[in-house]
C-alpha cells in the first residue's frame, strides 16, 4: 500500500463520511439543495469543473488497478468523478435534469447518504489501518 492510496483513502473517506452525516442530518435540505443546482445550468457547469478537477487528480495521480480493494476503489472514485465532471460539463441542461430525475434522489436521499456513508467508513478505516 502506497502513502498515496492512503492519505487518499483518509481524504475521501473522511470527506464522503462528514458529507454523508450532513446529507442524513439535513436531508430536506439534500434534496432541495441537488434539485436547485440541477436546474440551475450555470451552477452545474460550476461543480462539473470542480469534479473533473478532482478526478483528473485522482486520476492522473493514483491509477491503481492493483494492490487489494483500496487502491482500486480510491482508483474508480477517481474515474467515477471524472466522469461526473466531463457530464455536468457536457450534457444539456435537460439530459442533466433527466438523469437527476430518473435517479429519484429527492426520494431516496437516506440510502445515497448510506451508500455514500458506507464507502466513507470503508475508506476511512482502510487508510487509518495500514500504516
Amino acid at each position: 500500500m502506497t502513502a498515496r492510496t492512503t492519505f487518499l483513502a483518509k481524504l475521501i473517506g473522511l470527506y464522503f463520511v462528514l458529507s454523508a452525516i450532513a446529507m442524513l442530518v439535513q436531508r430536506d435540505a439534500t434534496a432541495q439543495v441537488m434539485t436547485a443546482l440541477v436546474h440551475d445550468a450555470q451552477l452545474t457547469y460550476v461543480v462539473g469543473v470542480l469534479a473533473l478537477l478532482g478526478g483528473l487528480a485522482i486520476v492522473l495521480n493514483h491509477n491503481v488497478w492493483s494492490g487489494g480493494a483500496l487502491p482500486v476503489l480510491v482508483t474508480i472514485i477517481g474515474w467515477v468523478t471524472l466522469l461526473k465532471g466531463l457530464l455536468s460539463l457536457f450534457l444539456p441542461a435537460d439530459s442533466m435534469v433527466a438523469l437527476y430525475t430518473a435517479a429519484h434522489y429527492d426520494r431516496y436521499t437516506a440510502i445515497y447518504a448510506g451508500i455514500v456513508l458506507i464507502f466513507g467508513a470503508y475508506l476511512t478505516y482502510g487508510g487509518f489501518a495500514r500504516r
